[in-house]
């Protein structure tokens, strides 16, 4: 008995903090807007397309975005909205599956092999999908279609604002091969420059290469690599899959000696870990610093809070008070990594520091 080809739609909405601020404020439309938290070390956790063709990005700290578009406009995000909202988009995903996995307040995976209505045509499910989402909150969302999880969020990434795209069996290896590295989902930029390291600078490269070479240079990971270069991604969509820590982390070409070089690398990492909990809509009362040093060794330190933070500045001050010289003095540090957890609903607006 043959397995039936698994049916996958990534759903993302398209540029979600700031649509929702347009949408509820009529003179913020069609303006180049950032939502961001004011304040020296904040960071865009989104930007309206009108701001993008400026150079706007999300995670790009505010002022440098304000030296690219002087005329920006910038509202604090309201996670009280952004949750109203995504409570209505789920609603639209469990009216067609039960297979529905949130990666954040405004994305998430739909396994709709067997739908519960729609008919059998994925690509049809997914247009349904997204003029019922435009009726209900009046915001726009890009779908991808494919057999597996990474080649929908792939081909969702292919047509955004407001697009469709479908990825067939039969078009991946064409696809896939001339595709660079960094343009594959899972492979960070710091993995990337790796793999570029080692001469792998396309998915064709990457094919190419022994898988258990990746694994040694890698670990687990490496082998996932090479399978999602050949178009492999058996994870199932999981329903039920909770968010139980979200970091980030970095691996260093040049090794970082001293307190002071770790201290200085901290604040990039602590905005990533801001717009990642930003965009699940969570904060962690437990912060960890991660550190691999350059003999493979690793430690870790941790805190947990009396609140939830999810603001850079306290992940920062609460990171650099886990760094002591007794660990990094005379030790050469390879990767640093922040991670919360226990994970809660951020508060709106968050505990601000004196």
């Amino acid at each position: 008995m043959s397995v039936p080809v698994r049916k996958v739609i990534h759903v993302d909405m398209d540029a979600f903090y700031a649509s929702v601020e347009q949408r509820d404020a009529p003179n913020l439309r069609g303006k180049a807007l950032a939502v961001a938290w004011g304040g020296k070390r904040s960071v865009v956790l989104t930007a309206s397309y009108q701001a993008r063709v400026y150079g706007v990005r999300s995670a790009m700290p505010l002022y440098r975005a304000l030296e690219r578009c002087p005329h920006l406009l910038v509202v604090p995000p309201r996670f009280e909205a952004y949750r109203e909202v995504s409570t209505q988009i789920r609603a639209v995903f469990h009216g067609f599956t039960g297979l529905v996995e949130p990666l954040s307040l405004d994305e998430a995976y739909l396994d709709v092999t067997q739908p519960l209505q729609g008919g059998p045509s994925a690509t049809r499910i997914a247009r349904h999908i997204r003029q019922e989402i435009l009726t209900r909150t009046e915001l726009t969302a890009t779908a991808g279609v494919s057999v597996n999880k990474f080649l929908a969020k792939l081909a969702s990434g292919m047509n955004k604002p407001d697009g469709l795209t479908v990825i067939l069996p039969e078009q991946v290896d064409a696809l896939l091969a001339p595709l660079p590295v960094t343009d594959f989902h899972g492979i960070g930029p710091a993995t990337a420059t790796r793999l570029q390291a080692h001469g792998i600078r396309t998915g064709a490269d990457l094919r190419r290469s022994d898988p258990a070479q990746l694994v040694a240079w890698f670990g687990k990971v490496g082998e996932h690599y090479w399978r999602i270069a050949h178009g492999q991604d058996d994870r199932p969509v999981d329903p039920h899959r909770p968010h139980k820590s979200i970091g980030a982390e970095e691996t260093y070409g040049d090794d970082l000696q001293g307190v002071q070089a770790v201290q200085q690398a901290l604040p990039a990492i602590a905005d990533s870990v801001e717009r990642r909990l930003a965009r699940a809509g969570l904060a962690g009362r437990t912060v960890v610093l991660k550190i691999k040093y350059d003999d493979w060794s690793v430690v870790t330190r941790r805190t947990t809070l009396t609140h939830a933070i999810w603001h850079a500045p306290e992940l920062l001050e609460v990171a650099a008070g886990l760094v002591t010289p007794e660990l990094v003095t005379g030790r050469r540090v390879r990767l640093l990594g922040l991670t919360c957890a226990g994970l809660v609903p951020p508060y709106d607006p968050p505990p601000r520091l004196l």
